[in-house]
């Protein structure tokens, strides 16, 4: 069963998007962003648990879009971890996450993910989304 993260849940969150993204991210930068998610009330973490620990994670940001002149809900992570992947969790989250958009008021979710992540690719499109949209990224080089 799935429910909406807390503050207690941080860790375990960590855990999943560091395995999602195959590296350890500096943990006191991610938490102090995870807090701000949380309090911020536009950030819905909902958390799928097996044996009381987090196996799957989807973080949700709600925001008014001009272009799209309504509420948006885009998923920013889901993550299972590889334990329990391949075992509809996934899957069940995004009921999850689109239960919890219709309860916010959003009539549309949106996700970007990896081009390298293609199992994710085949996930999304069996879960009814479309490709749509390219997204295009540059990292600045910002002074010390």
């Amino acid at each position: 069963m799935y429910r909406r993260g807390s503050l207690q849940d941080c860790e375990g969150v960590y855990r999943l998007i560091c395995e999602m993204e195959e590296e350890a991210l500096p943990y006191g930068i991610f938490k102090e962003i995870y807090e701000e998610n949380i309090r911020s009330g536009d950030h819905i973490f909902l958390i799928w648990e097996e044996e009381n620990v987090p196996a799957g994670v989807i973080h949700l940001r709600f925001e008014r879009q001009l272009h799209h002149c309504e509420k948006i809900g885009e998923i920013m992570e889901l993550a299972v971890s590889s334990r329990w992947r391949c075992g509809g969790i996934g899957a069940k989250l995004m009921r999850a996450a689109e239960e919890t958009a219709s309860e916010e008021g959003s009539p549309q979710i949106e996700v970007a993910c990896n081009e390298r992540r293609t199992g994710a690719h085949r996930f999304y499109m069996r879960e009814g989304f479309e490709k749509s949209h390219g997204k295009f990224s540059k990292r600045l080089n910002l002074p010390d």
